[in-house]
């Protein structure tokens, strides 16, 4: 099945249709329009104390889970969608997903819609993840329940794989504003835009391990294609990377000033489009080139220390990996000590998910990795280890998971072999992504 026909197939489910995106109506787009002006006073931050970090501000005209706007631009339209929840850093709720693909199904067949913006609001995220609390209260609630029957867990891993695999296929350009902390749902987003820009204090991770889960979204197949073995380093360890790294790694793709926001918008504004969407593409890519931030030189320590995190995650087996990085751990560069540190902290039977994924990934398509992984995501679901790494870091806050299985040991390559397959009698929720 084609990406348009995959696409369409989603939106013709009742829960999406009952999202009610209609086309916006051209009088929003003008300057004037209090909406307009909500959407420049959350880009600036101000209204950070307004936003709620309830996952059901979407029904709340007043403080959505996302905010859109179209802003005209020469002969054509720009989409603009902020993710409003920055007392949580605008973690990725239901709600989000479900505002967030009609509409970008619905720009994407309107020829007028140039290109696309993804931003979120405040100045300290653009997503730092999902929605632990949210998952965690299912997983409470569903206690032994089999892992296709944890009905809000699959709910929302499928919705949001489905959001991540439409960004990957969108044909209108997609620029993703990837400010500070972008981790987890927030890659997942950001990994299949056409352009992602990431700025100064940008700092990209995939940080599961440390919760009972793995880099899922498509982490398998975004970090599979780091140079150098340097994802499975991303994947075991967390280890957050600043602007240059990400750029080197293949996590973005533009280094934009701080304050640039105001001077893309502008240009963005000024800008006469073709009409062919490859051309566009090349002209959203000329326009961020000329806004790029001067290249220094500088390189952070991901890419400072490339060759010995090869060699690390060079080996064929994860136990030879894992000792090799566990001898990081007093090494005097602070940022590789980290990275061990978290990892020996972390959970086994996530490494051994993230490692075995990889190991199956490797050539397959987005569609085949992203139903593995919502297989290997429910199975962390029932098994415990995503509830008790939520407990242990955001609900009891004392950081001391008990992680079952425990060691890597009882974590062996039969344990992660089982679990990255569900038996699906009436067939994968997921069977349709190419």
């Amino acid at each position: 099945m084609t990406a348009s026909r995959s696409i369409d197939r989603w939106y013709s489910t009742p829960w999406n249709r009952a999202a009610g995106v209609q086309r916006t109506d051209s009088a929003k787009i003008r300057t004037g329009n209090p909406d307009c002006r909500r959407f420049r006073s959350l880009r600036r931050g101000d209204d950070v104390k307004k936003a709620s970090s309830n996952s059901h501000t979407s029904q709340n005209a007043a403080s959505p889970a996302v905010f859109f706007e179209e802003r005209q631009s020469g002969n054509g339209r720009i989409g603009i969608a902020v993710l409003n929840a920055p007392r949580t850093l605008n973690g990725l709720t239901l709600d989000m997903v479900d505002l967030l693909y009609p509409r970008l199904l619905q720009w994407e067949r309107d020829t007028d819609i140039v290109a696309i913006v993804l931003a979120g609001a405040g100045d300290r995220a653009f997503c730092a993840g999902g929605d632990l609390h949210g998952l965690y209260r299912s997983m409470l609630e569903g206690t032994g329940t089999e892992p296709q029957r944890l009905t809000y867990a699959r709910t929302f891993f499928e919705r949001e794989y489905r959001l991540d695999h439409a960004i990957h296929h969108l044909r209108t350009p997609v620029l993703v504003w990837g400010q500070g902390f972008v981790m987890g749902g927030g890659i997942g987003l950001m990994a299949g835009a056409s352009h992602r820009v990431v700025l100064p204090d940008s700092r990209l991770a995939m940080p599961e391990i440390s919760i009972g889960l793995f880099p899922d979204v498509g982490g398998t197949w975004l970090l599979e294609r780091v140079p150098l073995r340097g994802g499975r380093f991303l994947a075991l360890t967390g280890a957050q990377l600043q602007a240059e790294d990400a750029i080197f790694a293949g996590l973005a793709d533009y280094l934009l000033p701080e304050d640039g926001w105001t001077a893309l918008m502008s240009a963005l504004e000024t800008t006469d489009w073709p009409q062919d969407a490859v051309a566009r593409h090349e002209c959203l890519h000329i326009l961020l080139a000329g806004l790029q931030q001067p290249a220094h030189g500088h390189m952070g320590p991901f890419q400072t220390h490339i060759r010995l995190i090869h060699a690390c995650c060079a080996h064929t087996d994860l136990e030879a990996a894992w000792a090799a990085i566990a001898g990081l751990a007093e090494h005097p560069d602070a940022w590789l000590a980290r990275a061990a540190q978290t990892m020996l902290a972390g959970a086994p039977g996530s490494a051994r998910l993230a490692w075995t994924l990889m190991q199956h990934g490797y050539g397959r398509s987005l569609g085949e990795i992203l139903r593995m992984e919502l297989d290997a995501a429910l199975h962390c679901c029932a098994e415990g280890d995503l509830q008790e790494g939520i407990r242990a870091l955001l609900i009891d806050k004392d950081r001391m998971p008990r992680w079952s299985p425990a060691t890597l040991a009882d974590a062996d390559m039969a344990w992660g072999e089982a679990r990255i397959r569900l038996d699906w009698p009436d067939g994968h929720p997921l069977a349709d992504l190419a």
